[in-house]
């Protein structure tokens, strides 16, 4: 059996951790650039709210409807995902396969069927008393059920925060209750081409031919073995997917027009996906550097550029990935165009230990710039000096976007931690 950690309206949770005048109340928090909304509270979602609804177009709904609205704090959400794995995994034997910023898995092996619910929802006391975050947890024989089973439990209170789907017939029950669009590995495109076959429910895609399933791809079959309990998804198939590339973009609050703004933006968003790759003890044998205009602006020139440099040696490197990337910049830039968004990518991931060396690379060089980058993630880790070391040229991926309605970062500032007032 396996087990699924969820968070419930993750990033909505977490600004309610430090600010409970949020409880009961409709909350929405907005993506980069406050353009949509991403995350929402169950009471934001029964005024008709959605997400992914532009905040131009229901800002006045907003304001009429008493609705808290945010900026997306996700140093925030990260720290507190951080917390909410560290919990999970100590209160399971055999680890965790973090999914997302809110989910995880763990194997349910070890426990006796009669014990599932007991468990589950001690790992949900067990969370939320530790880090106030509410979840919810799913059993299946597979990890696609387990899923499923996830979703019933956040959506039905008669669960109380935990479902076990560990029979056939409860299988066939929640599949036949669950759209196909919402299986995990199908989503809402896919969806859409099923439904257009006759195929609308997550049982009736269970039940279809191996045949029929193949005219799709590989991914969709190892999907529908799931759901009818074959557990075909590796155990680290959700971390192997991390090292085929690491991507970091943002939209501007403004449009830049000179190379010099860019070159900035891009170092930063370099240091961000190569701590990235440091943490998951991996190396980038490419990088890949992209602008844009603003395509939804017709009164403006459009244009779109990219360029990729390779190394001889791949690396975690944060000087020598920027280097690379502000060559890519170059070659990518043309003078005369504002420029909407920016990001790099980091391809040609390969894990640290299984590097092909170079003959033209200094050994020594190379060790010292490794043990130069532990010493500035341990110090940019750390609470009192929180990302206060960069290379030159970096200028802050937060700097960049434009945030109307931010909130404190509670968690990894000591300047923004909440006030107590003892005099009430």
């Amino acid at each position: 059996m396996f087990g699924l950690v969820d968070c419930n309206n993750f990033f909505v949770s977490c600004e309610r951790v430090f600010n409970p005048v949020l409880m009961g109340s409709p909350v929405i928090v907005l993506s980069n650039n406050d353009g949509c909304a991403v995350a929402l509270s169950n009471e934001a979602k029964a005024l008709g709210l959605k997400r992914g609804d532009p905040y131009y177009k229901i800002s006045e709904m907003c304001k009429a409807n008493g609705v808290y609205v945010y900026s997306g704090n996700h140093r925030l959400y990260g720290d507190m995902s951080k917390r909410v794995m560290a919990v999970l995994a100590e209160n399971t034997k055999c680890g965790i396969e973090v999914s997302s910023i809110d989910e995880a898995f763990f194997s349910a092996d070890d426990l006796r069927t009669e014990s599932l619910h007991d468990f589950g929802r001690m790992i949900v006391r067990t969370i939320l008393r530790n880090t106030g975050i509410p979840t919810s947890v799913g059993f299946g024989s597979t990890r696609t059920l387990a899923k499923v089973a996830g979703r019933f439990a956040k959506k039905y209170p008669g669960y109380k925060c935990c479902c076990v789907i560990d029979t056939d017939e409860k299988r066939k029950k929640a599949l036949s209750m669950t759209d196909v669009g919402d299986v995990w590995g199908i989503g809402r495109r896919l969806g859409r081409k099923m439904r257009s076959i006759g195929v609308n429910s997550a049982l009736d895609f269970a039940t279809m031919s191996q045949d029929a399933v193949r005219r799709f791809n590989i991914a969709v079959e190892r999907t529908w073995r799931e759901l009818n309990g074959e557990s075909c998804i590796v155990a680290h198939a959700v971390a192997e997917n991390s090292h085929r590339q690491i991507q970091c973009t943002r939209s501007f609050g403004e449009s830049i027009s000179d190379i010099e703004t860019l070159g900035e933006a891009v170092v930063s968003f370099v240091s961000s996906a190569a701590r990235r790759l440091r943490e998951q003890h991996s190396c980038a044998g490419s990088i890949t550097v992209f602008i844009r205009t603003n395509h939804l602006n017709e009164a403006i020139d459009q244009y779109s550029g990219q360029a990729t440099e390779y190394l001889d040696e791949a690396c975690s490197d944060t000087p020598t990935l920027a280097n690379l990337a502000v060559r890519a910049l170059q070659k990518a830039y043309r003078k005369g165009f504002y420029y909407k968004k920016a990001g790099v990518v980091l391809t040609d991931i390969v894990p640290d230990t299984e590097l092909q060396r170079s003959l033209f690379t200094d050994a020594a060089d190379r060790e010292k710039r490794a043990r130069l980058m532990t010493i500035i993630d341990n110090i940019n880790r750390s609470q009192m000096m929180k990302d206060s070391v960069h290379v030159a040229g970096y200028r802050g991926v937060d700097n960049l976007s434009d945030k109307s309605m931010p909130t404190r970062l509670y968690s990894t500032r000591m300047d923004n931690i909440i006030e107590v007032n003892t005099d009430i």
